[in-house]
């Protein structure tokens, strides 16, 4: 274990070199940031009872809505981002979704190996801009 790697919360490019994680790994720390993005965004909308706040972001993070923030940015990610969603997509995991359709979970698995890469490789800025240009239609209704 490595404190400098906090670092990587100020957006700071950090000691882990993303490209030598497998896409499981790149996913385990892609879902912990997913999931902060869409708690922020769910707390700006106003002081809720928690429960209400957890269904919302709940119904946000789930595979089938991250599977469909894929298909919402999919052509605005670079080759790079692309090559790292396919590595996460394609992942052979070790567990088997319950009452998720399998490729939903896949799509899930790539989108949030993406979140994992930009965060390690500090680009958080990036990762800040897909996650507005994926949930924009939503957050507007």
């Amino acid at each position: 274990m490595n404190l400098q790697a906090l670092d990587l919360m100020l957006g700071q490019k950090g000691t882990v070199n993303p490209k030598e994680l497998s896409p499981l790994a790149l996913a385990y720390i892609g879902d912990a940031v997913y999931e902060m993005l869409v708690r922020t965004t769910v707390l700006t909308g106003g002081n809720a009872p928690v429960n209400r706040l957890h269904k919302t972001a709940r119904d946000m993070v789930n595979a089938k809505a991250q599977a469909e923030f894929y298909f919402r940015v999919a052509e605005e990610l670079t080759e790079e981002e692309t090559a790292v969603f396919r590595r996460g997509r394609n992942a052979k995991s070790y567990t088997t979704p319950k009452n998720v359709d399998l490729m939903d979970y896949r799509h899930a698995t790539g989108v949030e190996a993406v979140f994992g890469y930009l965060y390690l490789d500090g680009k958080m800025e990036r990762a800040i801009d897909l996650f507005r240009l994926g949930m924009a239609e939503l957050i507007e209704k």
